[in-house]
């Protein structure tokens, strides 16, 4: 039997597939960014509606672009930058891997314009990315739930960051109110 966290992001994913479809049939990119905190299911999400939309559609995470354990702010700006603008206007983009380990950029990953694209991360909707997406997504879970599946994710990794991170996505709900900025808002448990 299916959690009720995968009953709701399954009926998650499909109202997204049918908005991007209605999106697309009004003339629109098939753009989707989904936002949420820590542990939300930003990317099981991505996932199950990358599985369900039809063009070979393409994830651009996050996870793969913050520059370390204080950037959640400048990985939004980079990938409104570098993927979501450049997509939405129909071109290619080019972004850098952040290689944790290293601490550093790491190798340059391209997006396709013709193929569908969705960006998933804390931090993605804010008022210069918004207008950019026919459809936003905003994630919500109770704290307990989410540093449950986040700890369990990661382990001990993420254990020590987990306030750090969690005090970058106060900051990012504070200046942007993601949640009014979705046309999807999902609570999940």
């Amino acid at each position: 039997m299916r959690s009720s966290a995968e009953r709701a992001l399954t009926a998650a994913a499909d109202a997204i597939v049918a908005a991007t479809g209605d999106a697309q049939s009004a003339g629109g990119r098939a753009l989707v960014l989904i936002d949420g905190r820590s542990g939300s299911g930003k990317t099981t999400l991505a996932a199950l509606v990358a599985r369900r939309l039809d063009g070979e559609p393409q994830i651009v995470a996050l996870d793969d672009i913050y520059p370390g354990w204080d950037g959640l702010r400048d990985g939004a700006e980079i990938a409104r930058r570098d993927v979501i603008a450049p997509f939405a206007a129909g071109m290619p983009s080019r972004w850098h891997r952040w290689d944790w380990a290293a601490h550093a950029r790491a190798e340059a990953h391209t997006v396709d314009p013709d193929r569908p694209l969705i960006v998933e991360g804390a931090g993605v909707l804010t008022a210069q990315s918004a207008p950019l997406a026919p459809v936003r997504v905003w994630l919500s879970c109770p704290t307990d739930v989410r540093r449950h599946r986040a700890l369990t994710r990661d382990g001990e990794t993420y254990r020590p960051f987990w306030d750090r991170w969690a005090a970058q996505e106060d900051d990012h709900i504070a200046r942007h109110d993601p949640a009014t900025l979705a046309t999807l808002p999902f609570e999940v448990r």
